[in-house]
């Protein structure tokens, strides 16, 4: 894509992720923290590839003067994500919709940041319509742990969700929160949209596809 981008003169975007900061040392994450990620870890093939790719997208900068964005996206939820995917807020909503326990990994304390679609699709607008490179996080920085995402899951969808605690996977980091001081600055764009606003429009979506139009139907009608 970088080569496309030199033979044609395109500006090229690269959706890089929260993920290059590793488990991190530093918090909130700014911009200029290199990262601590695990090289031979099992996350590492996407930590790395990630990191990798910015580095690459920044010798073409440099090298052969392509035109590159590179914005640093933090934990994303909204309709018409994978109802399957095993990212924790699709795994939460449809664990509950399912009458499913809700699967916290390790001790629930670890944290993330999510933030809607459309405020990540502002952000990503505004950066590829401006004349800075970045990298730019992208991301809520309203830093919910996993037991507190679980609350707002069972306030939104069922009280009386149940909780069931798993093993933590190997590598998962501790905590993450974006610094959004650069791209409040140089884009001038923050997120809006919190999530206890944002979950029930992913909410409606889901409850549409795991049940079809009718049940999604009667619960809106019971609800009114």
């Amino acid at each position: 894509m970088l080569g496309l981008a030199k033979r044609v003169g395109a500006r090229f975007l690269l959706t890089s992720t929260s993920e290059v900061y590793g488990d991190p040392l530093e918090h909130p994450q700014k911009e200029t923290y290199w990262g601590n990620v695990n090289p031979i870890g099992v996350r590492s093939c996407y930590d790395e590839g990630k990191r990798t790719a910015e580095t690459l997208t920044m010798d073409y900068h440099r090298g052969a003067g392509v035109e590159v964005r590179i914005a640093r996206i933090f934990n994303t939820y909204g309709p018409r994500m994978c109802i399957d995917d095993g990212r924790v807020v699709s795994n939460f909503v449809a664990q509950a919709l399912r009458k499913e326990p809700l699967t916290v990994y390790g001790d629930g304390k670890q944290t993330r940041s999510f933030q809607y679609v459309s405020d990540l699709v502002e952000g990503l607008i505004r950066l590829m319509e401006g004349e800075h490179i970045g990298p730019f996080n992208l991301g809520n920085p309203g830093e919910f742990t996993m037991l507190e995402l679980a609350k707002v899951v069972q306030e939104t969808i069922d009280p009386n969700a149940k909780v069931e605690f798993r093993p933590n996977t190997e590598d998962d980091p501790h905590k993450r929160k974006p610094d959004i001081s650069k791209a409040k600055e140089l884009l001038n764009w923050e997120p809006k949209i919190p999530l206890h606003k944002g979950l029930p429009l992913m909410v409606s979506d889901f409850q549409q596809r795991i049940f079809g139009d009718q049940k999604a139907g009667d619960s809106a009608t019971a609800a009114l």
